[in-house]
């Protein structure tokens, strides 16, 4: 049986390291750097300067759950103020009738 954790070397500020993660964590990390407009490498030096404890693979993974968390939270933010701008609309304004 395949381990769902893979095993990638990666260059951080000129260091060779090897990093350990699911699948999920990678193609989220890529995503993260794709849309930061970074490298894979210049985000995960990124993340190892500035995580206070814990291995750079468990960083990662907290990294990237926040990210998508903050993403989730701003998505459930808009759907409540479009939700709420809908509610305080008379129905006739929002069909168009005067």
């Amino acid at each position: 049986m395949k381990s769902p954790v893979i095993k990638r070397s990666i260059v951080i500020a000129g260091h060779k390291t090897s990093v350990s993660l699911e699948d999920a964590f990678w193609r989220g990390l890529k995503d993260v750097a794709g849309t930061r407009d970074m490298t894979l490498s210049e985000l995960v030096a990124s993340i190892d300067t500035e995580r206070q404890h814990g291995n750079l693979s468990s960083a990662i993974r907290l990294f990237v759950l926040d990210h998508y968390r903050g993403q989730s939270a701003e998505e459930g933010k808009e759907r409540n103020a479009t939700r709420d701008l809908i509610s305080t609309r008379p129905a006739a304004a929002m069909l168009g009738a005067d």
